[in-house]
């Protein structure tokens, strides 16, 4: 569409001759946006994940050190 058919003004006419059609928010305003992060507590907390990843290290490092022992 042209502006002339959307400012209902007939023919071809310069720009200042048109009425200002400025686009705003609706009325009362747009919904608010919801932005923050939504994520579930399921899973295993941290303090459990560390302690399985210490289990996990020291238990390596005995088995390497039981290695150590064979090999010497």
């Amino acid at each position: 569409m042209t502006e002339a058919v959307i400012r209902k003004k007939p023919g071809m006419a310069s720009v200042k001759d048109m009425p200002i059609l400025q686009d705003g928010p609706p009325p009362g305003g747009f919904a608010p946006v919801r932005y923050a992060r939504r994520i579930p507590n399921n899973g295993p907390s941290a303090m459990a994940i560390f302690l399985a990843a210490f289990g996990a290290f020291s238990y390596g490092m005995y088995q390497v050190g039981q290695g150590n022992k064979i090999r010497r």
